[in-house]
């Protein structure tokens, strides 16, 4: 018997090689040649040739202008935190991937979902492909969920699920998950490239002609980024990533892609006994619990999608070795290193000979420069021993010169703090609101030096504000000097 032709296929771009390379030739990452069984070309022609009969006939051209374009209708999931990532609810016909560690909460939340979908009339179905419909009914009784009409279906046969949702045409129907899928028409095994690819295209199409809204539940490589090929996520809809550690109780959720909203928009869960709960008021889990300020803690103002958050920024420094290291949780380590050189050449406070560790509180991660005077802040508060007053915050870019570069939406960020009770703040020149926030002490600066010296010498951030205030970077400096 002749032995059956092996190639080899890139886990990121699909490419395919004859044989085992360490690097792909095509994208050039490395280590993510698999091998599989090579289909006979007749038979990749016979299987594509009935998919794309439809695909073949001729459409008619139509100018944009003409299109009658109408704004899509949501359906609430009836979680508020949720449709915030998803901008507002699912979206009829679209396909929503949504990806996260084991054990995070994606079943919990998708069934929960449903459920809430299900009772408010719409018609659901969960296809489990992990696990029995007993363990999926054990799971909704531990979650509270009594009597629940969601229709549960256990396969992982793509032709079976297909079928299935051409007769019973649910509304919402979640595939749990999309690496258990196969379909007859390929001989690899579940989970590879060809098998993800191949399935999540079937069903997208399904999705798209049927007007059925469907969630695919995808696993996560070593890396944490979601496991088959990056073809995956250009054809869903929304890309939907859980984050957050195991050990703790709160789970955020990011939107990286949104076709029917906006993108980073991000969700904050509670786990309990009863499931995946909304936090209402986020800023609240990333903010010390210390009844006194300490040193080497700044609090900031992030935006996510729309929604402005306070995260507090901790930095600890301490004598290193003749390696010091720098390490950042939440933070870019690179951009850790740039604003170490930034402090030391243009505020004249040195850590060459310094460990120094930032860390962002409650498990979120910052991507924006933003959090920049934050952190440097942070740093020089550990340094000195000496924390920063209480109700204080700071928020802004820092280039390579010094110079302090203004955070979008700014004025949002101060009305969010000032809400919350937050009294002093550093910020760019170009974020200084033109009318005094009540009861908070604005200082404007556009240099890191003036950061540095409005902490160390101002007496109104020392002592606190009393009435509402906006200093400029000009008035800092006289101020400063005339303590001195």
């Amino acid at each position: 018997m002749a032995k059956d032709k092996t190639i080899y296929t890139c886990n990121e771009c699909g490419g395919i090689s004859p044989k085992w390379l360490g690097k792909c030739p095509h994208c050039n990452a490395w280590n993510t040649l698999i091998e599989s069984v090579a289909v006979a070309e007749s038979a990749v022609k016979n299987r594509y040739s009935a998919s794309f009969q439809a695909l073949a006939k001729t459409s008619e051209i139509t100018v944009l202008a003409d299109i009658d374009a109408t704004d899509v209708d949501r359906t609430p999931t009836g979680h508020e935190e949720l449709d915030r990532v998803l901008g507002g609810g699912i979206v009829a016909g679209g396909v929503v991937l949504i990806g996260g560690d084991p054990g995070i909460g994606k079943s919990t939340l998708l069934l929960q979902a449903l459920d809430s979908l299900q009772r408010a009339g719409q018609n659901t179905l969960y296809v489990t492909g992990e696990e029995s419909g007993a363990q999926v009914a054990l799971r909704s009784r531990r979650l509270g969920l009594e009597r629940s009409q969601v229709k549960v279906m256990a396969e992982i046969q793509l032709e079976k699920i297909l079928a299935t949702l051409e007769a019973h045409q649910p509304d919402v129907a979640v595939i749990d998950s999309i690496q258990t899928v196969y379909s007859d028409q390929l001989t690899s095994a579940p989970g590879s490239v060809a098998q993800v690819r191949e399935c999540a295209a079937h069903l997208t199409r399904a999705a798209k002609t049927s007007g059925t809204a469907i969630v695919l539940v995808g696993h996560v490589t070593k890396e944490g980024a979601l496991a088959g090929p990056r073809v995956l996520e250009h054809m869903v809809d929304t890309v939907l990533y859980f984050e957050g550690d195991t050990h703790s109780q709160f789970r955020l959720v990011r939107a990286i892609k949104n076709r029917f909203g906006a993108v980073n928009e991000i969700g904050v869960f509670a786990m309990t006994e009863k499931g995946l709960k909304g936090v209402s008021n986020p800023s609240a889990i990333f903010l010390s619990q210390h009844s006194e300020p300490v040193p080497g803690s700044c609090v900031m103002v992030t935006l996510e999608g729309t929604r402005p958050m306070l995260v507090e920024i901790q930095a600890l420094v301490d004598s290193g070795g003749p390696s010091p290291r720098r390490l950042s949780v939440g933070l870019d380590k690179d951009r850790l290193a740039m604003l170490l050189a930034v402090l030391h050449r243009h505020a004249g406070v040195a850590c060459m000979d310094q460990d120094v560790f930032v860390n962002a509180v409650g498990g979120v991660r910052i991507s924006e420069p933003a959090a920049d005077l934050a952190v440097l802040l942070a740093i020089t508060s550990s340094l000195r021993g000496k924390p920063l007053p209480k109700g204080f915050i700071a928020f802004g870019e820092v280039g390579l010169a010094g110079e302090v570069r203004p955070a979008p939406r700014g004025q949002e960020r101060l009305k969010e703090a000032a809400k919350l009770g937050f009294s002093v703040a550093v910020v760019p020149k170009a974020n200084a609101p033109k009318k005094a926030i009540e009861g908070m002490t604005i200082h404007a600066v556009d240099r890191v030096e003036q950061a540095m010296e409005i902490v160390r010498g101002s007496p109104e951030v020392q002592g606190g504000a009393g009435k509402p205030r906006l200093h400029t970077a000009s008035a800092a400096r006289s101020m400063v000097s005339s303590n001195s």
